[in-house]
């Protein structure tokens, strides 16, 4: 039904907009200017709608722009802002589609990983340097205390894999071989990674189970 919004701690809401949307993984506020946020939009699960990508807006809520869009089978899945740079964005793309009986799903390379420097007017496909190749599905988490350091789970051809960057998203490398931290692989159960507030290698990522490293995702 779109996004709500309350200005009284969620005694009572207002509906914004974002009603074709259906499905929003992920609304990210900027941290110095409550009025500034970021939805990613993944959109009708049955079929393609207009209503899907990354959306912004810079009042409250009261209007959205879209700014990351690649057409109506691509929906936006993950969205963050880097906390100590509010102009560098990032961004989940997946192409997703549900069947109309049980566990029909389909899901395609049309998607990625993507970056903006410019408060989200201008976007970036992150690939290569480290990634696997044919990204379907992200799931970022960037370091409070040191944003060079980015973690994300991606699925692709190769299955799932950790990844981390230490230079805010220019290099990769494969953080572990361990399979337990991203088990869960199926109709787009990705694993969400998250980073300690004071630790940049401090990372927990939670599945089927909850998995913790200390050593920036070497062992666990």
């Amino acid at each position: 039904d779109g996004i709500y919004k309350s200005t009284d701690a969620g005694k009572t809401w207002t509906h914004l907009g974002l009603r074709e949307g259906q499905q929003i993984p992920y609304i990210a506020v900027d941290r110095t200017n409550s009025n500034r946020l970021f939805v990613a939009v993944l959109g009708h699960p049955y079929g393609p709608n207009e209503e899907r990508g990354i959306f912004r807006s810079t009042d409250g809520g009261q209007t959205f722009q879209k700014v990351l869009y690649k057409g109506p089978d691509i929906g936006g899945s993950d969205v963050k802002i880097d906390p100590n740079h509010p102009n560098v964005i990032y961004a989940g793309m997946w192409e997703s589609r549900q069947g109309p009986w049980e566990n029909g799903a389909w899901t395609g390379t049309g998607g990625g990983f993507f970056k903006s420097t410019d408060g989200g007017d201008n976007w970036t496909q992150i690939s290569g340097h480290g990634l696997s190749e044919g990204i379907v599905q992200v799931d970022i988490a960037m370091s409070p205390s040191d944003s060079n350091r980015i973690y994300a789970t991606i699925a692709s051809g190769r299955g799932v894999g950790l990844y981390r960057s230490d230079d805010a998203g220019e290099n990769w490398t494969r953080t572990t071989e361990d399979p337990r931290p991203v088990l869960r692989i199926g109709g787009g159960d990705l694993p969400i990674p998250s980073v300690d507030p004071k630790n940049p290698d401090f990372i927990y990522v939670c599945s089927t189970v909850t998995w913790r490293s200390t050593d920036a995702g070497k062992t666990w």
